[in-house]
């Protein structure tokens, strides 16, 4: 039987900018003989700056109160502060709301625009951003959609109520389409359902497919062509697995365009550079919703940019 998790304290100092104070959690043993010694083993920061932190306050315990740098260690105590933000260039781009009630808030989110916090992206994401404007601070997000990838993320007003839609995704039980622009290839036979094996190592940029028992299926459609080699298709992925559709795609021959990992791995662009967007939208999302029962239904409003206009796009300007 699995022992179920124990929820974690609520934090003793509120958000900055929709983020989250970080949690510290002093381990069964060391290292160190105290709190600061144990930090500055842990944490990238440099002493001088951690130094700066305790003398200021800011590195407190549950209580909410300053722990001074000479607290002997103690395994389970628990600390918390602020991380020290990254720069971020702003992403210039509008995030829009288009449902939100007392359970959910689904939003439509620009190309370019991370869905949570992670490495460099911290402030400059759809949550930190939804929580600041909403008012909700307790937001989270129920599933993730690619920074690069514009469309719909839906996330949960109450974090008791989170794993009930998470498990929806978990379960596929939510219908998801996708659009996307790329080379169009009259010889390939659509529609078709792509399958097979996609496998993702950790600290490798891109996913592949190799031998093996399929885990990775996506339904391709061609919505419509033009006479200058695009095409618009429509995605509808019966997994989830990582960079699926991206993969498939450009397995079938037809890479979707800006896509900088497949199929080759293109040199990384300026911080700040947002130009030439992938060309890749979560247009829908449907499911039964598991607290009300309501069927729900919910269309992105974006288009992409290199369909309607392909110079612009081009051009990146």
């Amino acid at each position: 039987m699995r022992r179920r998790r124990t929820p974690a304290p609520p934090p003793p100092l509120p958000q900055r900018d929709g983020v989250d104070p970080v949690r510290v959690r002093l381990p069964a043993a060391g290292p160190g003989t105290t709190v600061r010694e144990h930090l500055i083993s842990r944490l990238p920061a440099p002493p001088t700056q951690l130094d700066a932190m305790f003398t200021a306050g800011e590195i407190v315990g549950a209580d909410g109160r300053p722990v001074p740098p000479d607290t002997p260690y103690a395994p389970g105590l628990t600390v918390w502060f602020h991380r020290d933000m990254p720069e971020e260039p702003p992403v210039p781009f509008p995030l829009h709301v288009v449902h939100q009630d007392d359970h959910l808030v689904v939003a439509d989110k620009p190309h370019f625009l991370a869905t949570t916090p992670r490495g460099s992206h911290v402030r400059q994401t759809a949550l930190a951003r939804l929580r600041h404007t909403l008012g909700l601070p307790h937001l989270t997000a129920a599933h993730r959609l690619d920074r690069l990838t514009a469309g719909l993320v839906l996330f949960t007003v109450r974090p008791e109520e989170r794993g009930a839609y998470q498990t929806l995704f978990r379960d596929r039980r939510v219908h998801k389409e996708y659009e996307a622009v790329a080379p169009y290839d009259p010889a390939l036979d659509l529609p078709r359902t792509a399958r097979s094996r996609i496998v993702k190592e950790r600290g490798v940029l891109t996913a592949r497919e190799a031998d093996g028992e399929p885990n990775a299926e996506t339904r391709v459609e061609l919505l419509a062509h033009r006479e200058d080699g695009l095409a618009r298709y429509r995605l509808v992925p019966g997994t989830g697995q990582t960079h699926q559709l991206r993969v498939h795609m450009s397995a079938l021959g037809v890479p979707i365009l800006g896509d900088p990992l497949y199929p080759e791995v293109t040199a990384p662009v300026p911080a700040g550079d947002f130009r030439r967007p992938l060309q890749l939208l979560a247009r829908g999302l449907a499911f039964t919703d598991p607290l009300t029962g309501t069927e729900r239904r919910f269309t992105s409003g974006r288009a992409l940019e290199a369909w309607d206009s392909y110079g612009t796009w081009a051009a990146g300007q």
